[in-house]
């Protein structure tokens, strides 16, 4: 990673700051750039009452940092969920799943009641589809789900030697036309054996934080 490019995910790492609720229950994703929020907020832990996480990547940091980590199950109110993006759009509609934790990421986000999304400015785009479009299934169904978006177009390119936290296969999805991004994720969530595709355009981003090296730009 450059140096501009760490300095601008830290910039907008520690503006999400300014989105906690002091004494609540704080959502966290996973990334490089939700590391650098995770290493941030280590110095304001007094802030939040404890963490729901959306990887075991994520609860180890969190707990390395002296945040409890609560499952969510137990949890009645999230207030904020903090999470980065592979690509963004002004519309706050979103790619993810880059490291593979799409499915509880995008339980977390349902949970919160506000999502507040952190990434350098070089993930902001005019149209979703250039990085391409994780979606986790079950084992099963990988070769069934991958005739299904070849029959449409696609190129889906199984993630080998990677298992998501759920036990479950990853396909990287290239050439996706992507031109109505809430459809979309309806229409490929129907697939059988999708357990979740990276589109979050159905919940998109409450608030879109784009770090640079000088500062951060908030789209909301």
């Amino acid at each position: 990673m450059s140096t501009d490019s760490e300095q601008a995910k830290r910039n907008a790492a520690r503006a999400a700051l300014d989105y906690l609720e002091s004494g609540t229950v704080l959502g966290v994703g996973t990334g490089s750039t939700v590391n650098l929020f995770i290493e941030i907020l280590a110095s304001h832990r007094d802030r939040v009452h404890a963490a729901v996480s959306s990887s075991n990547a994520s609860t180890e940091r969190l707990k390395a940092a002296g945040i409890q980590v609560l499952d969510l199950n137990i949890v009645t109110e999230l207030g904020v969920y903090v999470d980065g993006a592979d690509e963004a759009t002004r519309a706050r509609q979103l790619i993810k799943g880059g490291g593979g934790a799409l499915t509880r990421e995008k339980i977390v986000a349902a949970a919160a009641a506000r999502f507040v999304c952190i990434a350098d400015e070089s993930k902001l785009v005019d149209r979703l589809g250039a990085f391409p479009l994780p979606i986790e299934v079950i084992p099963m169904a990988r070769s069934l789900v991958t005739r299904t978006l070849q029959r449409r177009g696609a190129r889906p390119m199984w993630r080998k030697g990677f298992v998501t936290d759920n036990g479950n296969d990853i396909l990287d999805v290239s050439d996706l036309k992507i031109d109505d991004p809430p459809g979309l994720e309806r229409e490929l969530n129907q697939i059988a054996g999708v357990v979740t595709v990276g589109l979050f355009a159905i919940r998109p981003a409450d608030v879109l934080i784009l770090g640079s090296s000088h500062g951060v730009e908030i789209i909301s």
